[in-house]
């Protein structure tokens, strides 16, 4: 009985298992096997999505590639990056409100003022050179005494100096004895022997005592032709003079000059008329005031500077020649009064390029597109704007470079990419394209049969350029000149006969692109200037050496977007780590390798 009662049970259960799974199917299959199209719809959405997904790397966003994989600057592994699609323009980036306060991202209006800029001016007291007199001896004699024989003793006008003996001297008055007893019958004569005498510097005073004492005087006073002070003594008591020399030099103080340096970019707002307030250290608290009288027109080519002159009263003689003075200039741009200004903050840096950030209207979001702009002369905190910008534009003069880095992570048009990326491709391949074209000759061109001879000269070029190149790694002005007359001594015992027809035109085109980089680098101890001559040095090295087949070099061609050109710079080197030669330490490792030359 007790068995029936178990199977009863299980047969109860087995028939309720059943019941369930059939209403199962009834509730569930029929939705499963009708199509379902919001699954089909998001599957298909997810994959167009990452179709369209753009990768990049954290490290160097200006990389943009339509698939994961490695970066191709630092091998780090890519991430996805979010493009906005609100904005079709490669020129412009979209920010949300809340990460422009995040950012600290505030805008301005372009406006037109009247630029102003305090220059501060270091100068020195001088002589007016106007009121030098030098006194010089007219004839031949010896200096008997010296009646003022201290430099900066004052004297007045007709003062005597010195006191001379000259045989001359003693023959002309002589002679002149002898015309003034002829004076009646041949005056001619007596006119000529007085003439003589003032053309030796004595006064009708001194000829007429002459002529009262009918006596032969040894001994004549050199009289000060001014009133002033003497500020050079060239003669000693017992000296032998001679025509020709000098022996005193007499300056008034009454009036000085003070001349100020100006460096080349302050020349624009200097003008004549300006007012310069300066202080001297001997005369603290008390503050001078000249105008500018004089500009010079030569830059020395020394100190790099052009010198104003001021001139001032100095009745009191406060002022004493050589002091050191410190001058301020309250200046405005001397070609005009109203410019268009825009903050300094608001400009990025990029080699020879200047660019902003414009806000454009009429989009929901803020946007803002990349303009290069062309500056004129620093105004204090200020830009002049000769072109790129009109009035009333709105730009961004605080967190450029927050906007700037969003537009690289968009893969838009930034300051370290000035062309658009294009998917699937980095821009440092697009920018190495466009670089190439620049040149006549492609890497890929070169000649055969170049005689190894010459391949070994110019194989000795290499050794002083990685000299220079390491020069300017290091900031060091004095030893890239040094190398670079290293370089020009290798050029010279390149033998150009060696190669002939093709080869020889091409090599002549790349020394003369050589040497004339050479040149600028030993003509300037500017390291700017050095390391601007230095990227056509590096590309027609790198083009000669492709060209006629240098081989077993092992060394790297490598490349710098930020280097002196929009399309940046190369350089060559035997390490395979960067060190940029453009910028030295402030950004040394900026850069990547392009090539293995081995």
């Amino acid at each position: 009985m007790k068995t029936n009662s178990n199977q009863f049970t299980i047969y109860i259960s087995l028939g309720f298992l059943v019941v369930g799974l059939l209403l199962g199917w009834l509730i569930f299959g029929r939705e499963t096997n009708q199509p379902n199209t919001s699954t089909s719809d998001e599957t298909h959405m997810g994959h167009d999505h990452l179709e369209d997904e753009v990768w990049t790397c954290s490290m160097h966003p200006q990389i943009r590639q339509d698939n994961s994989g490695q970066c191709p600057i630092c091998g780090m592994d890519l991430i996805p990056a979010t493009v906005s699609s609100d904005v079709e323009w490669e020129g412009a980036v979209q920010m949300t409100p809340a990460s422009l306060k995040i950012a600290n991202v505030q805008t301005v209006r372009v406006e037109v003022a009247n630029p102003k800029k305090e220059i501060f001016l270091n100068g020195r007291v001088k002589v007016d050179e106007r009121r030098i007199s030098e006194i010089t001896a007219h004839y031949n004699g010896r200096i008997e005494r010296l009646l003022v024989n201290v430099t900066g003793q004052e004297v007045q006008r007709g003062q005597p100096l010195a006191s001379v003996y000259s045989p001359q001297l003693v023959t002309a008055q002589k002679e002149l004895f002898e015309a003034f007893q002829l004076k009646e019958t041949n005056p001619t004569f007596f006119e000529a022997a007085v003439n003589k005498l003032k053309l030796w510097d004595l006064t009708d005073q001194q000829i007429e005592k002459i002529l009262e004492s009918e006596k032969v005087r040894y001994n004549f006073d050199v009289l000060s032709p001014r009133s002033g002070t003497i500020v050079t003594r060239n003669v000693n008591a017992g000296d032998h003079i001679y025509e020709g020399q000098s022996m005193f030099e007499v300056a008034s103080l009454h009036q000085v000059w003070v001349v100020f340096d100006i460096y080349e970019s302050d020349l624009p707002w200097i003008k004549e008329g300006d007012e310069i307030s300066f202080t001297v250290q001997s005369l603290p608290g008390k503050e001078f005031a000249s105008e500018i009288s004089f500009i010079d027109p030569v830059i020395s080519p020394e100190r790099r500077v052009a010198q104003v002159r001021t001139e001032l009263k100095n009745e009191g003689g406060e002022l004493k020649p050589h002091m050191y003075a410190q001058g301020v200039l309250q200046a405005s741009l001397a070609t005009s009064k109203n410019e268009l200004v825009i903050p300094k903050s608001a400009v990025l840096w990029t080699g020879k390029r200047a660019v902003v950030y414009v806000k454009e209207p009429g989009f929901d979001q803020p946007t803002f597109s990349y303009r290069e702009v062309v500056l004129g002369p620093e105004a204090g905190g200020q830009y002049v704007v000769n072109d790129g910008l009109q009035e009333g534009e709105e730009i961004v003069a605080n967190g450029v470079f927050k906007v700037d880095a969003a537009a690289q992570l968009q893969g838009k048009v930034s300051m370290m990419n000035p062309k658009p990326s294009s998917v699937g491709r980095s821009s440092a391949v697009h920018n190495h394209a466009v670089v190439s074209q620049q040149f006549e000759a492609a890497p890929n061109q070169s000649f055969e049969q170049v005689p190894a001879e010459f391949q070994e000269q110019l194989r000795a070029v290499i050794k002083p350029y990685l000299e220079l190149k390491n020069a300017l790694v290091a900031s060091d002005a004095k030893e890239g000149t040094e190398a670079a007359q290293q370089i020009n001594q290798a050029i010279e015992q390149i033998n150009i006969s060696l190669v002939s027809g093709a080869a020889q035109q091409r090599w002549m085109k790349n020394q003369k692109v050589i040497q004339q980089s050479l040149n600028d680098i030993q003509s300037s101890n500017s390291l700017e200037t050095q390391r601007e001559a230095f990227a056509p040095l590096s590309e027609a090295l790198y083009r000669s050496i492709r060209e006629f087949n240098v081989t077993s070099l092992d060394m790297y061609y490598q490349y710098c977007p930020m280097a002196d050109s929009d399309q940046g710079a190369y350089w060559l080197s035997e390490l395979l780590e960067i060190n940029n030669p453009y910028f030295g330490e402030s950004m040394l490792r900026c850069g990547e390798t392009r090539e293995t030359l081995d």
